[in-house]
């Protein structure tokens, strides 16, 4: 989901549908790695067990209440050393805490990134047409719950575009936005496709922040793209998935609000999105470093469009001019949404550091993956993480912490991560020059 106006979102939650491989070869302790599934994220070097439990038992002022109720909260951390070799090439030494694949959690926005990947990739399958990011995609509704759009005033140009629809999403985590990437690309490609890269827990099944049913979400707009003269370049008739999906078991909390009225028990999680932390891990991985990942695991898309969402990525909402964030300061501020390292701040950034990153929080449940650099000191990492913050048991009550728990957490985790770095002997420095941009616009 959008990451302001969370109040809101979570009120409507209860009638809406919410956004919201190889083996590693290190050895892991019980307390890193619950044995339930085997990793999947590749590995190059041996990374000692509960060295994360350890680091964050030093710091018992930020860590101590999430040590003790890491289950309770469901604390999953997987942390990315990366150490250069003398030809630049990355070596990968994963860290793992509490990670269960079978615990589930709502996956929130962060479904949104694979979204963007798969939109790039069926624009390239779909070069023959003679479109791209930048074409004008214009969407109509052809069935109930459905909405056209055909023009965009955000955009430089007025026209909606995939990747102007990109911009919005990396930027701020629009819903809207996602969702007309998600009936471009239409239900049956989105989950074919992460079945054959072998993503096979991955369950994208719904658009984001609105009211529809679950047939509503297996059918999406009819879309049609157009050259600047307004001659049709592509017809996309609307979609409709009649595949059946692996059945689910996934339901969270002791009650939930639902039209209004309290329900006891778990709500039913099992027709909502699906998205591990190991996969989310890997698949920010593959944007950074796709030789990192199995060819068969990537996304088809081409350096070009590898930079471009590299570039949107770490961009600020204030360095944006279209869409214009940055003249909005105050629903906008430089470090939003980058809940690792900054958490809650409303601050000016570091200038020498940048997160590659994708968020999201939700039904309580937040949720961080990124890149972080420091150009000037040389330092890279990785590192994913999610919290569940809602101690009373109960969804959709707005009484979520995520100011209290949530973010501090987060915030906390990004800095003792980067601090440890900062001390970390590596003997080959990166060069972070292929991870400079130019942006939009000053902070």
């Amino acid at each position: 989901m959008i990451c302001k106006n969370n109040g809101m979102l979570r009120f409507l939650a209860g009638m809406a549908v919410f956004i919201s491989c190889s083996t590693i070869k290190q050895s892991k302790s019980t307390a890193d790695m619950p044995q339930t599934k085997q990793q999947t994220i590749p590995s190059d070097t041996a990374a000692p067990p509960a060295f994360i439990e350890s680091l964050l038992q030093q710091y018992p002022q930020y860590f101590g209440e999430i040590l003790k109720n890491r289950d309770a909260q469901n604390v999953q951390i997987i942390y990315t050393q990366i150490n250069r070799r003398a030809n630049g090439d990355p070596g990968l030494a994963h860290h793992y805490f509490n990670v269960n694949p079978d615990k589930y959690f709502y996956p929130a926005s962060t479904v949104k990134l694979p979204i963007v990947l798969l939109a790039l990739q069926k624009l390239n399958e779909l070069k023959e047409k003679g479109i791209d990011r930048n074409t004008t995609m214009l969407t109509e509704a052809a069935f109930s719950g459905q909405t056209a759009v055909f023009n965009d005033p955000t955009a430089v140009d007025g026209k909606p575009s995939i990747a102007h629809y990109i911009k919005k999403v990396l930027l701020v985590s629009d819903n809207d936005a996602y969702n007309r990437l998600y009936e471009f690309l239409g239900q049956h490609y989105i989950n074919a496709e992460f079945k054959k890269k072998g993503y096979a827990d991955v369950q994208i099944l719904h658009r984001l922040n609105i009211f529809l049913t679950e047939s509503e979400n297996r059918r999406t707009n009819p879309v049609n793209f157009y050259d600047t003269a307004g001659k049709l370049l592509y017809e996309q008739k609307g979609q409709w998935n009649q595949a059946q999906f692996p059945s689910r078991k996934d339901s969270l909390g002791l009650g939930y609000y639902s039209g209004g009225k309290l329900k006891s028990g778990p709500m039913d999680f099992s027709k909502k999105n699906r998205l591990g932390l190991e996969d989310l891990h890997k698949i920010v991985m593959s944007i950074v470093f796709p030789e990192k990942v199995k060819a068969s695991e990537r996304f088809k898309i081409t350096e070009d469009d590898r930079r471009f969402v590299l570039q949107y990525m770490s961009q600020y909402p204030t360095e944006s001019l279209y869409p214009p964030y940055a003249a909005d300061t105050v629903s906008y501020w430089p470090t939003y949404c980058k809940f690792l390292f900054y958490g809650a701040e409303k601050t000016k950034p570091d200038e020498n550091i940048r997160i590659f990153n994708k968020p999201g929080d939700a039904y309580g449940h937040m949720i961080d993956a990124a890149y972080i650099v420091d150009y000037k000191n040389k330092i890279e990492f990785f590192v994913s993480a999610i919290i569940y913050c809602n101690s009373d048991g109960i969804l959709n009550d707005d009484k979520y912490e995520y100011k209290t728990i949530g973010k501090p957490f987060m915030k906390n985790l990004g800095r003792v991560l980067y601090d440890y770095e900062l001390k970390r002997t590596n003997k080959i420095k990166p060069d972070l020059s292929s991870f400079l941009f130019t942006y939009d616009t000053l902070r």
